[in-house]
């Protein structure tokens, strides 16, 4: 293939493999610190109020920017910008694991966020300069899928076992050396791309949908520790509410717009940005609920957790692998409705756990069906979310979808431990006991899979068949939405 910027041949899957090993770093980052809370927890002294900060700044930082992100490295150059997010990302990674204290700790962890909105747009935008629309593209997202799905349970796994075996320092300097390997393959795989978008950088609306998008999620994580009605909740709510009305009438007066109105009106854009919210709603929900269950009602370990995560995400790699060939004849439309179904079929199996129960009889195969089908509508909400957008959009477009799906998870999993949480104490006659905290669970699951099985119903009526510019034909893969 020849060079997207004419001066040496491109590698397309030595650079889609960089690419995608950027991606692994920036899912692993979001789940490794999981399971090893407890004992950075204990190790930096952080108090039961501070100590979910280790996993909500990197959350809120990377939710809020990452818009900014996107139409950063459509302006600067995708290959630059992800090179610059590799950058801060792995140097926040090795001062994360040598902070002394919370406060280095959790700054650390924003930076680190920051960086990873940087990272995830400019690598997504580039796998679909590289990938035409058709086979090829279809291919290079189901890669895609199945790396994000191997990333976020491979944080599991490598947080437990390097906790348990080195430190819980040893997580992030893991992902500091693997930031810096994946950083060189970039530098030596993906070609220069110039920037795409002409124009000025929105400052001003950058400003406001960042802020927005950070009250937003403060609020969402405050509810889920204080209640919704408490006060620090309702007006983070309100701020957020006042600044996305002001981002919308800046973005009305702006010439060169952060969220162009055009990119929602483009192919199916805006039905992939509402469902893969949706999903989204249900995705971080399952991986906080899952683990919390196999540690503290079947009593494992951090390894033995990490461990039982690997059928799901096994499962997940499958039906990412196998969403390009399962579309060429049904169509996204169908593809995804059955992907979301089979989903929903298997948190509802998972709604069955019982506080007396095992992996093998509980766990193992609801895990597998809800692997298929997140790997498989994840790879097709990504493909519509994408659909016909002009490259000069794609940083831009890939910014947005991962914040719907970031936001969406926000929103989710505090609705979801509010409604778990609720059920744990009114089942509970002191101390939560397994029972109750089984019941909590089983709650969490089964609204889950009602969600899910909503979302499937109104994909027909957002995707509908239309025609889009550049989109690769019926006999195609993901971008051809039908």
């Amino acid at each position: 293939m020849k060079s997207l910027s004419g001066t040496r041949p491109v590698r397309p899957r030595a650079a889609l493999a960089a690419l995608a090993g950027a991606q692994f770093a920036v899912m692993l980052a979001t789940s490794v610190v999981n399971v090893a809370l407890p004992r950075i927890q204990s190790g930096v002294g952080l108090s039961d109020a501070v100590a979910p900060w280790v996993v909500n700044a990197y959350g809120l930082a990377f939710g809020a920017l990452l818009l900014a992100g996107g139409r950063a490295a459509d302006l600067l150059g995708r290959r630059l910008a992800l090179l610059a997010g590799l950058t801060v990302f792995g140097a926040a990674s090795l001062t994360a694991g040598l902070a002394p204290s919370a406060g280095p700790l959790i700054a650390a962890r924003a930076v680190q966020g920051a960086g990873a909105a940087l990272v995830a747009p400019a690598a997504l935008a580039l796998v679909m300069d590289l990938f035409p629309p058709g086979p090829g593209r279809g291919r290079a997202l189901g890669v895609w899928g199945a790396v994000s799905a191997a990333g976020a349970a491979a944080g599991v796994l490598l947080g437990g076992l390097l906790t348990q075996l080195l430190g819980w320092a040893w997580i992030f300097h893991t992902v500091a050396f693997g930031t810096a390997l994946v950083a060189g393959a970039v530098a030596a795989s993906v070609p220069r791309v110039p920037a795409g978008a002409p124009g000025r950088f929105d400052l001003l609306g950058t400003a406001a949908v960042t802020s927005a998008l950070t009250a937003l999620v403060w609020g969402l994580t405050a509810a889920r520790r204080t209640g919704w009605s408490a006060p620090q909740a309702l007006a983070a709510f309100t701020f957020a509410a006042v600044l996305l009305v002001a981002f919308v009438r800046v973005e009305r007066r702006h010439s060169a717009p952060l969220l162009p109105p055009r990119l929602l009106t483009t192919g199916t854009v805006a039905a992939g940005n509402v469902l893969m919210a949706l999903l989204g709603s249900v995705w971080i929900a399952l991986f906080f609920f899952l683990p919390l269950y196999q540690q503290q009602v079947l009593g494992y370990g951090p390894l033995v957790t990490g461990l039982g995560q690997l059928p799901l995400a096994a499962a997940t790699m499958l039906g990412s692998a196998l969403a390009p060939r399962l579309t060429r004849r049904p169509g996204s439309s169908l593809t995804v409705g059955a992907a979301l179904l089979t989903e929903a079929a298997g948190l509802l199996w998972l709604a069955r756990i019982r506080a007396d129960g095992g992996y093998a009889v509980d766990v193992l195969g609801p895990a597998v069906l809800i692997g298929l089908g997140l790997g498989a509508a994840f790879v097709q909400l990504t493909a519509l979310a994408m659909a016909g957008v002009p490259r000069a959009d794609a940083g831009l477009a890939g910014g947005l979808v991962n914040t719907t799906r970031q936001v969406g998870g926000a929103i989710g999993l505090a609705v979801l431990t509010t409604l778990a949480g609720s059920v744990t104490a009114h089942a509970a006659t002191g101390r939560p006991d397994p029972e109750a905290l089984t019941a909590g669970y089983r709650t969490a699951f089964a609204v889950s899979a009602v969600l899910l099985a909503l979302t499937a119903a109104l994909v027909p009526a957002l995707v509908r068949r239309r025609a889009v510019p550049g989109a690769a034909p019926r006999t195609g893969t993901g971008p051809s939405p039908h």
